[in-house]
C-alpha cells in the first residue's frame, strides 16, 4: 500500500497483488523488463505507482557492487523534442533500482571525460541521444570494456556497432512526401537538418528516393540546408521567397517541427499564407505543433515509447541479458498526423 503517515511501507507482494501477477514477475519487470510483454510491464509499473513501492536501492547496489545510476546524453536540453523521450526513460528507470543523470552535450567540455563516469563507478550504463559523439570517444570506451553498456536512442553514430532504438525516419519522410503528392503537389522543397546529422541524412535520402519514385522534378535549390531550429526555418522562407513565382515550390517538407514553425512564421511575415499559398509538413509532432496557427501537419514520433524501449533494452543488458541480433537496431513506428498546414491543389 502507498507510503504515508500511519501506513506501512509497500512490499513486493502488494505490487504483485495489485498487478495480478506473481512476485517473480514483479522482480523480472524491475530487473529484466525486456523479457515480459508490454502489457505485463505496464501493469506492473502502474501497480508500483499506485502502491508507492520503492526498491531499496542502497542495499541492492551494495549487494551487486553497482553505482545504481545511468547517464543520459542529450544534445540540447532546450529543445522540447527530447522531453517525451526523457519522460519515457524516467518512467522505466523510476520503477527500477537506477537513478538517471542527464548531461547536455552542448556543455560537455571533453567527450573523452565520459569514460570517467564509468571508471569512477558513478554510472553503470549510458544512453546517448546525441549522434555527434566521436568514433574516437566510442573506441576509447570499447578499449576500456564499457561499450557493451552503451546504447544509442533517437540518434546514432554512423559506422559504430552499438545497439540503438530509433524512429523509422525513412518511413516518416516517405509518408510526408507521399501526403503532399496525394494532395496534388509536384514542386516539393525540403529543408534539412544539420548536414552531418544522421537523421538529416536518412530523411534527405528518403526525400530523394520519393522524388525518383513519384517522378517529381528535382531542382537542387529545393533542397535547403537547415539545422532543426526555428531560425533556420525562417531563413529557409527567405530563400524560397527569393525565387520567382514560377520557380517557387508549392509545398515544403521540413526535417523538424521547429524548422517548419520558423518557416511558417517567415512566410506569414512576407504575406504568404499557409496552406493557401504554400503547404508545410514538419517532423516530430512536438506539443506545440497542435497549437500552432495553422496547426501543423507532421510526422509523429512515438517518443514516449522510444524512451521506454531504450531504457528497457539497457536494463536488460545491465542485468546480464544477451544482446540479440534483433536488438541491434530497434525501429519505432511513425505516423502521419494531418492538420491544417497542408491542402490539396
Amino acid at each position: 500500500m502507498a507510503q504515508g503517515t500511519g501506513q506501512r511501507t509497500a512490499r513486493i507482494q502488494d505490487v504483485a497483488r495489485a498487478a495480478g501477477v506473481s512476485t517473480a514477475t514483479v522482480s523480472r519487470a524491475l530487473s529484466k523488463p525486456d523479457l515480459l510483454s508490454e502489457t505485463t510491464r505496464e501493469a506492473v509499473f502502474e501497480a508500483i505507482r499506485l502502491t508507492g513501492y520503492r526498491v531499496n536501492q542502497s542495499a541492492r547496489n551494495l549487494r551487486r557492487q553497482r553505482a545504481g545510476a545511468v547517464l543520459v546524453l542529450v544534445p540540447n536540453l532546450g529543445n522540447p523534442f527530447f522531453s517525451q523521450i526523457l519522460s519515457g526513460l524516467s518512467e522505466v528507470f523510476a520503477a527500477s533500482e537506477y537513478s538517471v543523470l542527464i548531461q547536455d552535450t552542448n556543455h560537455l567540455a571533453r567527450q573523452d571525460g565520459l569514460l570517467d563516469f564509468f571508471l569512477d563507478q558513478r554510472i553503470d550504463g549510458m544512453i546517448s541521444l546525441d549522434g555527434s559523439l566521436s568514433v574516437g570517444t566510442l573506441d576509447l570506451m570499447a578499449r576500456n570494456a564499457v561499450s557493451d553498456r552503451i546504447l544509442c536512442a533517437c540518434e546514432w553514430v554512423a559506422g559504430v556497432d552499438l545497439p540503438s532504438v530509433r524512429s523509422d525516419n525513412h518511413k516518416g519522410a516517405t509518408l510526408a512526401m507521399r501526403h503532399l503528392y496525394d494532395l496534388g503537389h509536384r514542386r516539393i522543397a525540403h529543408v534539412t537538418g544539420p548536414v552531418q546529422n544522421v537523421l538529416t541524412q536518412v530523411r534527405r535520402d528518403a526525400v530523394l528516393a520519393a522524388r525518383a519514385e513519384l517522378d517529381l522534378p528535382a531542382r537542387p535549390e529545393w533542397i535547403v540546408r537547415g539545422d532543426f531550429s526555428l531560425a533556420s526555418g525562417r531563413a529557409a522562407a527567405e530563400r524560397l521567397l527569393a525565387m520567382s513565382a514560377n520557380d517557387r515550390p508549392s509545398a515544403v517538407f521540413c526535417a523538424s517541427d521547429e524548422t517548419a514553425l520558423g518557416l511558417i512564421a517567415g512566410l506569414h511575415a512576407a504575406g504568404v499564407q499557409v496552406p493557401d499559398d504554400m503547404s508545410v509538413v514538419g517532423f516530430d509532432d512536438i506539443d506545440l505543433a497542435e497549437y500552432a496557427i495553422p496547426a501543423l501537419t507532421t510526422i509523429r514520433q512515438d517518443r514516449q515509447t522510444l524512451g521506454r524501449r531504450a531504457a528497457e533494452r539497457l536494463l536488460n543488458r545491465l542485468d546480464g541479458g544477451p544482446l540479440r541480433a534483433a536488438d541491434t537496431v530497434d525501429l519505432v513506428d511513425v505516423s502521419l498526423v494531418v492538420r491544417d498546414s497542408t491542402r490539396a491543389i
